[in-house]
């Protein structure tokens, strides 16, 4: 009997459907990582972070790719929160708070971010107060980062985390005997379903997240132009 059918004797396209999710998820860090770093380059560049870029390690586990970015996003965090500190340390209390008032006009805000980063940098670029305004005021950090990495921990923390992710160069049933290899066959069904739910919020929060930081990308570039 082959191992498809032990595996879904009433369903024999479930064994592509199982591919087809390995496929999803990895484009979907992949596009991450390639955010994250393009975030990372814009803090390094305008507000004197030291963030290192990452890569997917091909020869490494699904779990230990979700590590690698869960760093650097937790990275990013820290990153902003230390803004944030900077501004509260340097501005008069009134002028912290109007950064954080919706009210107060965006440009004036820009000016006040743009004026305490010159005096912890030395010399601020023309863009570093937008994008401290942008990040502090959004909640690219506080709400996108954060369910991000929950996420990815889900991911790295089930059963599936322990998948190469190079098997995909693989032929199917190559894949199926990697996946069975980490779990029980009586599992592979409950994992699976609960895969494609982890799946689909992953998508959600990854677009989110890449949404956020196009935003905050697009209008460095403006202001290069």
């Amino acid at each position: 009997m082959a191992l498809s059918d032990l595996l879904y004797p009433d369903n024999p396209k479930r064994r592509q459907e199982l591919i087809h999710l390995h496929q999803e998820l990895l484009n979907c860090m992949s596009t991450n990582f390639r955010a994250t770093n393009e975030l990372a380059g814009v803090l390094n560049e305008h507000l004197g972070c030291t963030i290192t870029h990452i890569r997917m390690r091909e020869s490494s586990t699904v779990k230990e790719n979700c590590d690698i970015i869960i760093q650097a996003m937790s990275e990013i965090q820290h990153q902003v929160q230390k803004i944030d500190s900077d501004m509260k340390e340097k501005l008069e209390p009134v002028l912290y708070q109007k950064l954080y008032d919706i009210k107060e006009p965006e440009l004036e805000k820009i000016a006040i971010a743009h004026k305490v980063f010159s005096i912890v940098l030395g010399e601020a670029t023309s863009t570093a107060g937008m994008v401290a305004i942008k990040l502090l005021g959004s909640n690219l950090i506080t709400l996108t980062v954060s369910k991000l990495v929950s996420l990815l921990a889900q991911i790295g923390a089930s059963v599936l985390g322990g998948i190469s992710i190079t098997i995909l160069g693989l032929g199917i049933e190559m894949i199926l005997h990697a996946i069975l290899g980490a779990m029980e066959r009586n599992q592979l069904l409950a994992a699976v379903r609960s895969y494609e739910k982890h799946l689909a919020e992953f998508k959600a929060a990854s677009e989110k997240y890449q949404r956020a930081i196009r935003e905050v990308t697009s209008l460095v570039r403006q202001q290069v132009q």
